[in-house]
């Protein structure tokens, strides 16, 4: 369908990709990866057309379908839902080609295009387009709303309802994720599921993609490779090639190293000459298996919290809003040390004004807020972003927080966020998103706040970013609470989950799966309504979702004590495995078994017999724990 051939992409002076092969078949679910300024986006720029190859031919089959994500939207006066089906240019000009039939009374071309419109399934459209913008979280009421008025995070969602409303054989996606919630990723999800073309899906949600694709193309180095899978296949299938790789390069020294010497001890000697040439000629000939690279470029964690108070922070019957508007009611909460929470609902529920009046910035309507002894807050959200100075450096920026610490220390802390050399001393102005969230992220990190507000911190951010922050989080001593869309930040660092839904918060029993369960019932009962009076069945109805409700809180409350000892036994492991391979990298010195070491070596096998017999002991109730989560 789609089949690149020796192609070579530039952008600038930047080489992107050389040489690169690729087939695309029908209906395949494609999931693009590889570091930020690998070349992803240029890729899916190449496919419509708007860059060119230096080098290769690019195949598209002809007549080829393709959708994408419009980056830009104009300030229109169109209603949303107008908008939306303007994106199905086919539909629009029949139904204008229909309108001047009509008036002109040529009905033998106005049955001719009312066939047309049937056809392009256009009776159906506009129901198909309110589906699409309420799964995406539009109200009923503000499909008639103006395009101008919504902001420029729902203005994408509009764009991205354009593009899944047109027909497509191919839809193009890059970062559809950035301005949902969790409630639209959840239906994103499965609207792709049941997408009956290929698609081509940049993300930095590594959930998302499981959920989602059937392969990776994964773009380093200028090349790209494709692997059969969704996200985890490819991270197991990558590390298994990147092992082998290694292992060939290792091999590959060996054998050089060996023709070398030879060469080097016999080239002088009229008798080995000839042999000592060829050597060389196979020397020149051999092509070098590179060796592995795959450091991460971030290296960072959080600093110990500033002492504080038990009690960090509290709610007494708070309401929150803004102006004279109430969004959340007589809100109840306290934050104390070590507090994890996750924060669900969907966009407009309050979340952010919830994390704004969290973190001071706004004062609560009504009750009240008290903050402990000590309390220092980290508080992350997207308009602080807007707030780092364009004309300095983040150098600058860190001096500022800390004038008295030493220059090379503040230098050597932005190298684990990939700020080094020159980065380091360049003008935030030139960042990019998601350098800018590296940035606010680290200057926040810095502070050592004792509570951490962090409204969709993985925005902008690329995989390993993501892991290393979310790695970073879980070996963080202070109290969290997180707004996120990333399932994988939530899983691994959140303790709790509370939601905000109909001007309430409350604890929410159960798992981010129960989550979209819940999501998925109530959508349901949104869409075909149940007709409850007062009689016997629609009180067995009300009574069977009492008794479901309770029999997942039930099951909820058994597995979290078992999560969360998963994730203590899942550390242990870590930390004894990599103590493991030490004692055998030391154990494999030959100057341990000199006789003057031979109380080291006695101390190193005892040590690596404990080691081994804790791996066993660890390894074996992590099954046994993880047996009886599945059983839940």
């Amino acid at each position: 369908m789609i089949t690149l051939r020796k192609v070579t992409l530039q952008r600038g002076a930047k080489r992107l990709l050389e040489d690169v092969d690729l087939t695309i078949l029908p209906r395949q679910k494609i999931g693009v990866t590889g570091a930020n300024g690998s070349g992803k986006s240029s890729l899916l720029a190449l496919l419509r057309g708007q860059l060119h190859a230096e080098a290769g031919d690019v195949d598209i089959q002809p007549g080829l379908r393709m959708a994408h994500v419009a980056q830009e939207t104009p300030s229109s006066p169109a209603r949303a839902i107008e908008y939306v089906l303007d994106g199905h240019v086919e539909l629009r000009r029949v139904e204008c080609a229909l309108r001047q039939a009509e008036h002109a009374r040529d009905h033998e071309r106005a049955a001719a295009l009312h066939a047309e419109y049937e056809q392009l399934d256009g009776y159906s459209a506009r129901a198909r387009a309110a589906r699409i913008l309420s799964g995406l979280g539009f109200g009923n009421a503000e499909l008639e709303r103006p395009v101008a008025e919504f902001s420029g995070g729902w203005r994408m969602r509009l764009n991205l309802a354009q593009a899944l409303l047109r027909p497509s054989d191919v839809l193009l996606l890059d970062e559809p994720t950035n301005h949902l919630d969790l409630d639209a990723v959840f239906w994103l999800e499965d609207w792709l599921r049941r997408y009956d073309g290929t698609v081509l899906l940049i993300s930095h949600d590594r959930e998302f993609l499981d959920a989602t694709v059937d392969s990776v193309c994964h773009l380093e180095a200028q090349s790209l490779r494709l692997y059969k899978g969704n996200y985890s296949d490819f991270e197991r299938q990558r590390a298994a090639f990147l092992a082998g790789q290694q292992a060939m390069h290792e091999k590959q020294q060996r054998q050089i190293a060996h023709l070398r010497s030879f060469v080097e001890r016999f080239r002088a000697k009229a008798t080995k000459a000839r042999q000592a040439q060829s050597r060389l000629k196979m020397l020149d000939r051999m092509d070098t298996v590179a060796a592995v690279h795959v450091a991460t470029p971030f290296t960072f964690s959080f600093r110990a919290p500033r002492p504080a108070s038990n009690v960090l922070l509290t709610l007494d019957r708070a309401v929150v809003g803004y102006g004279d508007t109430a969004v959340i009611d007589a809100v109840e909460i306290t934050l104390l040390q070590g507090a994890r929470i996750g924060l669900l609902g969907a966009n407009g529920a309050g979340k952010s004004t919830l994390m704004k009046m969290l973190a001071g910035e706004i004062a609560p309507l009504h009750g009240q807020r008290r903050e402990g002894k000590g309390l220092a807050i980290g508080y992350f959200a997207q308009h602080q972003l807007e707030q780092l100075r364009a004309d300095e450096t983040p150098l600058q920026h860190l001096m500022r927080l800390d004038r008295a610490a030493r220059e090379q220390d503040l230098r050597d802390y932005l190298g684990g966020f990939d700020f080094r050399g020159g980065v380091a001393d360049a003008p935030v102005g030139r960042f990019s998103g998601g350098e800018r969230a590296r940035l606010t992220l680290a200057l926040l990190i810095w502070r050592r706040p004792n509570l951490l507000l962090l409204d969709e911190p993985t925005n902008h951010l690329d995989l390993e970013m993501r892991e290393a922050l979310s790695l970073a989080l879980q070996d963080y001593e202070g109290a969290m609470v997180v707004v996120s869309h990333d399932r994988h930040l939530l899983r691994t660092c959140a303790d709790e989950l509370m939601l905000v839904d109909g001007g309430r918060l409350t604890q929410f029993d159960g798992d981010l799966d129960d989550y979209r369960e819940w999501l998925a019932r109530r959508r349901r009962e949104q869409d075909q309504p149940e007709e409850e009076g007062s009689g016997p069945v629609a009180l067995s109805r009300r009574e069977q979702r009492r008794q479901e409700a309770e029999a997942r809180n039930r099951a909820a409350g058994q597995r979290r004590p078992l999560e969360q000892a998963l994730r203590a036994l899942d550390k242990e492991l870590l930390a004894l495995g990599q103590r493991k391979a030490a004692l055998e990298s030391r154990l494999a010195e030959p100057d341990i078994y000199a006789p003057d070491k031979r109380d080291a070596l006695k101390a190193a096998l005892l040590e690596q017999s404990q080691v081994n017999a804790r791996l066993t002991q660890a390894e074996d109730r992590w099954l046994e724990l993880q047996g009886q989560l599945e059983s839940l």
